[in-house]
């Protein structure tokens, strides 16, 4: 299966403050872009998923 490029927009609490994300990633369908934002910024800053919205997720034209 060929990998797709997702632009994925969304914001994630950290210290009671929504901050604001933007991440291009590597996945072959729109449901793995979402897992694998969330296990990637639930890793890196130790947040559960509750804490991490995604608002938009876009397949990135030209490549």
């Amino acid at each position: 299966m060929e990998n797709q490029t997702f632009e994925v927009v969304g914001a994630c609490k950290i210290n009671d403050t929504w901050k604001p994300y933007r991440r291009v990633i590597g996945a072959p369908n729109e449901n793995q872009a979402r897992e694998k934002i969330l296990a990637d910024i639930g890793s890196k800053h130790r947040l559960k998923r509750s804490y991490i919205s995604i608002e938009t997720v876009n397949v990135v034209a030209g490549e």
